[in-house]
């Protein structure tokens, strides 16, 4: 049996700082009998996947920085992504040989994971067949991008409870053109406790992988 232990960050955590932390983690998961799940806030920042295409943000970086946000290229799979203050990210590092090792899986568990836990707050959640993600009403309210090297799990998931969606018009988020952003809060209309949040999130992660 694996342990599982939850670091959970209660300052926001500039990106490079959590590449940082992933790769500390990372080693650890590699070798010892412990996986981990963090759970943070980022500082206002765009990041650009494997796969992304730099057309799919729409601003020039001096004026993303004027607007206070950041560019980040990563090694996670998928397209161009927001993340910021009020959205919880999720970062898995995971040992997948005493898991499955299948990556499909993996990603479909994490949806599963979101799609729970948004249930419980009254929110009917799904999955858009060919798209990767979370899905409330076609409009994306959680992304996932992850990276898998000797079967360790880094990068993972993205929730937006809380934070301005603002941002999200200055990419073309996941290179979907046309897509629309929505979050908890935008679907409840009040705030939503994010300490309560995350230990809803701690419960159905380990219920369900």
């Amino acid at each position: 049996m694996r342990e599982l232990k939850v670091i959970d960050f209660k300052k926001l955590v500039e990106y490079k700082e959590g590449l940082k932390l992933q790769k500390l983690y990372e080693e650890k998961s590699l070798n010892s009998k412990t996986d981990f799940l963090l759970l943070l806030e980022h500082y206002p920042v765009i990041t650009i996947g494997k796969s992304g295409n730099n057309l799919n943000i729409l601003f020039n970086e001096d004026a993303l920085k004027n607007k206070g946000v950041s560019v980040y290229h990563t090694d996670r799979g998928g397209d161009v992504t927001y993340h910021g203050p009020g959205q919880l990210v999720g970062y898995p590092v995971l040992n997948l040989r005493y898991y499955k090792k299948d990556v499909k899986w993996y990603v479909k568990s994490l949806e599963e994971v979101l799609i729970k836990v948004l249930n419980e707050y009254g929110i009917k959640a799904e999955i858009i067949p060919r798209l990767i993600g979370v899905w409330v009403k076609n409009k994306k309210i959680s992304s996932i991008g992850v990276r898998i090297r000797k079967w360790i799990t880094t990068h993972g998931f993205a929730l937006n409870v809380n934070n301005d969606l603002t941002p999200f018009s200055y990419i073309i988020p996941c290179g979907i053109k046309d897509v629309d952003i929505t979050s908890m809060k935008e679907v409840l209309n009040k705030e939503i406790d994010m300490k309560t949040l995350k230990k809803n999130i701690i419960k159905e992660f380990k219920s369900t992988l």
